[in-house]
């Protein structure tokens, strides 16, 4: 359904209608990342869980910086309607072999699932309230960062699709690189130290781009420093939630997905209120001192 969705987007006529295609496009999609982590929490004991869900989340957002790349090098030389076919095109490929393996994948059926009890019990826990509140600033803050660093980068510079595809990939390659070290880092420092140097590298990040984005070098190094900084965070919060309902991990798992997904829509809102208000630029700030708030809410609220 997601390739579906994603073929119908090229056949958007007007604002509305693309806005409804990308709507369900965002429905069959959600599916993907929490039924995913709930995969790795069942496979995975708890002591290489992190570095799993690090991998994972790593190599996920380096799709999503190469998608930029690929699909500004598709818009530069067809048009936006070639983007969303290439796209529909390549899903069949993960949808021919998720069918081809269907029955590989271990699944555990609960004969006793309830559909919303599961999600009263993690919201009425300390433990995970305040998990899914630093994930609901995670998603406002580096999300709503991450959302217009390519406005950001078309203003400046004024650089095609292509180029500023490429330089995004730096968030991505950087997730990958944070991916594959966080569960070792945890192992040695612990989780709340993990999570505190992801939310400062993010902060940094910000920072480095309000007061020198103009050097493409710093630019850079700011976008691979807020990606080492989301994937810290993130896996780190991924993995302390994949712990709190053993028996209804999906339903952890998705409230996981949408608080983050949903705090970056709520992010992306805002700072297209911050940029109308003020500038595009001081976004940056303003989303770089939230996160360090962000940081030491985080040290009063989770414990190791």
């Amino acid at each position: 359904m997601f390739t579906i969705a994603t073929g119908l987007c090229a056949l958007g006529t007007s604002l509305t209608n693309l806005a409804i295609y990308r709507g369900l496009t965002g429905i069959f999609a959600a599916s993907v990342m929490p039924i995913s982590l709930a995969l790795i929490g069942d496979v995975f004991p708890m002591e290489e869980r992190q570095q799993a869900i690090g991998t994972f989340m790593g190599i996920s957002f380096l799709g999503q910086g190469l998608s930029m790349a690929i699909g500004g090098t598709i818009a530069y030389f067809l048009n936006w309607k070639g983007v969303f076919i290439a796209y529909a095109v390549l899903s069949l490929i993960p949808m021919i072999l998720l069918i081809s393996n269907y029955k590989k994948l271990p699944s555990e059926k609960n004969p006793n699932s309830e559909i919303l009890k599961p999600y009263f019990r993690l919201l009425s826990n300390s433990k995970s309230l305040f998990t899914y509140l630093i994930v609901l600033l995670e998603g406002i803050f580096i999300v709503g960062s991450f959302s217009y660093i390519g406005s950001y980068i078309a203003k400046t510079y004024h650089y095609n699709y292509f180029k500023i595809g490429m330089i995004l990939t730096a968030f991505g390659v950087m997730s990958v690189i944070g991916g594959r070290l966080s569960g070792k880092l945890s192992k040695k420092f612990g989780q709340k130290k993990v999570l505190s140097a992801g939310l400062l590298s993010a902060a940094i990040a910000d920072t480095i781009i309000f007061y020198f984005g103009s050097n493409i070098y710093l630019l850079i190094l700011g976008v691979a420093l807020l990606g080492l900084g989301f994937i810290l965070t993130h896996s780190t919060l991924l993995t302390r939630a994949t712990g709190f309902a053993q028996k209804s991990r999906g339903a952890a798992m998705s409230l996981v997905a949408f608080c983050f997904m949903g705090g970056g829509g709520v992010g992306t809102a805002i700072g297209g209120r911050i940029i109308l208000a003020y500038s595009l630029n001081s976004l940056f700030i303003i989303y770089g001192l939230a996160l360090f708030i962000t940081l030491i809410l985080s040290n009063l609220l989770i414990k190791d």
